[in-house]
């Protein structure tokens, strides 16, 4: 049987219309396209020198110069004396007292050189003291009034030969104090070897009195 050409219009038509229907739902169902995403343009770095000013140095304050230490004691400022004694086996051990009788305080350091004298005029008579190995050396700063002392060993020279000693008698100790050139004699008797016999030895003057009063 043979279509009429109505009828096939019509057929063309609707098939037409289906493939315009599921074209428009195909574009309605599809995801949209994502939008451009932008790319932030990098921050612009700016760079800012701070020049730092300088703190001023501090001004150093008046510098205070250290107190002299007192002078050493001339001789016209010392007062000697003979303080204690004690004999021993063939030796006596006298203690010599330093009196600072001026009213400014000084001081004394090391040995004070020590003979013994006698004659008119006063001479030494034989060799002066030696130097004991202790205690060692100090600064004594003596106030007015005060005392310093050393101590002085004396050999009996009665202990030695005649010919090498040649005996005499002593009257006086000479002292020159630390550091000076100016003696004080005291009247002191003593056995002495005028012949050159080591009959004496100092200690350092140290800080007091060997004084008994």
């Amino acid at each position: 049987m043979t279509s009429s050409p109505l009828t096939a219009r019509r057929a063309v038509a609707a098939t037409a219309l289906s493939c315009i229907a599921l074209l428009a739902t195909a574009c309605s169902s599809a995801t949209p396209a994502a939008a451009p995403s932008r790319t932030a343009a990098p921050a612009k770095t700016v760079r800012v020198t701070v020049t730092a000013t300088p703190a001023a140095a501090a001004s150093p304050g008046p510098t205070t110069p250290a107190p002299a230490a007192p002078a050493a004691c001339p001789t016209r400022s010392l007062q000697a004396k003979v303080g204690v004694s004690q004999g021993t086996a063939g030796s006596t051990y006298t203690v010599l007292d330093f009196t600072n009788i001026s009213a400014a305080a000084c001081t004394l350091y090391g040995y004070p050189g020590v003979s013994l004298a006698g004659g008119k005029p006063v001479s030494q008579i034989g060799l002066a003291a030696a130097e004991g190995k202790t205690p060692a050396r100090m600064l004594v700063t003596l106030a007015p009034g005060a005392t310093g002392n050393a101590l002085l060993r004396i050999a009996d020279a009665r202990n030695f030969p005649p010919s090498r000693c040649h005996l005499v008698t002593a009257t006086y100790l000479q002292i020159y104090p630390p550091n000076q050139t100016t003696p004080i004699y005291l009247g002191f008797t003593s056995p002495a070897c005028a012949k050159p016999v080591q009959l004496l030895t100092i200690s350092v003057v140290q800080p007091g009195s060997g004084s008994s009063s």
